[in-house]
């Protein structure tokens, strides 16, 4: 079985204003990642509101639509823009992690990665922040709980900022193992290690800026991968920041793209393999697309 990529032309409509670093530009360079990997392509369909609302209230999403621009943008915080294409693609990213989650859970493929945007993670219960609208990573969790009828999923997020958003919108769900390692202090400001979830599920791991591949390392073998193995989670999914490259403008964890090789390797290790990947940060295009390259290499190495 092959990797399967889900991406639409739909994401080049979610234009930003200029010089933001959540661009169009980005799909480019993960194009250019995946580049000589075999992988079967598949369209990311339209996502249904019925999804969205599994994680945020339908007064929300109402919010959002409306406030779509008929041209230029429309701010929803100090860097969260909505261009007349935004809601669109918002969706299809929805709708992308739902199919990848729906292939995965019926066997089509052993991994799938997302190439969407924007991003999800940020987006909290009623708040659209850092680039990001939908929860979308979270949404595909529920989706494979609650649609599917599986009853333990883990989330990992190796953005280098915090998944604070995902955070909000899985704190009560009790079968939802949600892991974060991100630099701090570091936007959001939040992911400190006594925020724990309602049932304690939830597991944040701060890193040093600076403190690069090795500490990486080493809190993912002391902290992540125990709690991943004590879990038993029958789905993985991955929310795939790439900004913690040592290249990347918005902060500084030093890591390389052997990092990201080694880290997909590992987290291939759990849930018997079944792994769904989706797109978050990264803004250096080079370094975007070499983390790009190397992320989707394991898991089409792995879907074999």
């Amino acid at each position: 079985m092959q990797v399967l990529v889900f991406t639409h032309e739909a994401f080049r409509g979610h234009v930003t204003p200029p010089g933001h670093p959540e661009r169009v530009e980005r799909l480019a360079a993960v194009e250019q990642g995946l580049a000589g990997i075999p992988v079967e392509r598949r369209e990311c369909p339209p996502g249904e509101e019925a999804e969205v609302l599994r994680c945020h209230p339908s007064g929300y999403l109402a919010r959002v639509k409306a406030s779509v621009p008929r041209e230029g943008w429309a701010q929803l915080d100090g860097d969260t823009y909505l261009a007349p294409g935004s809601f669109e693609a918002a969706m299809r990213a929805v709708g992308g992690i739902c199919a990848a989650v729906d292939a995965v859970v019926a066997g089509e493929a052993k991994t799938a990665f997302v190439a969407g945007r924007p991003p999800g993670h940020h987006a909290e219960r009623e708040t659209a922040m850092g680039f990001c609208l939908f929860g979308t990573v979270a949404i595909g969790a529920k989706r494979a709980l609650d649609h599917h009828g599986l009853g333990r999923v883990a989330i990992v997020d190796f953005d280098v900022h915090h998944g604070n958003g995902t955070q909000d919108l899985m704190w009560d769900e009790g079968r939802c193992l949600f892991v974060s390692s991100h630099q701090m202090p570091l936007y959001p400001g939040t992911g400190r290690v006594e925020e724990r979830g309602a049932h304690g599920q939830v597991v944040n791991v701060p890193l040093r800026s600076g403190s690069g591949g090795r500490a990486l390392r080493e809190a993912y073998e002391r902290l992540v991968f125990p709690a991943l193995a004590e879990w038993k989670p029958e789905l993985l999914l991955v929310s795939a920041g790439f900004d913690a490259h040592a290249d990347d403008p918005l902060a500084g964890l030093e890591w390389q793209a052997e990092d990201y090789r080694w880290l997909t390797g590992r987290l291939c290790d759990f849930a018997g393999g079944r792994v769904v990947s989706s797109l978050e940060g990264g803004y250096d295009l080079e370094a975007l697309a070499a983390s790009v390259a190397a992320h989707v290499a394991v898991l089409e190495e792995r879907g074999r």
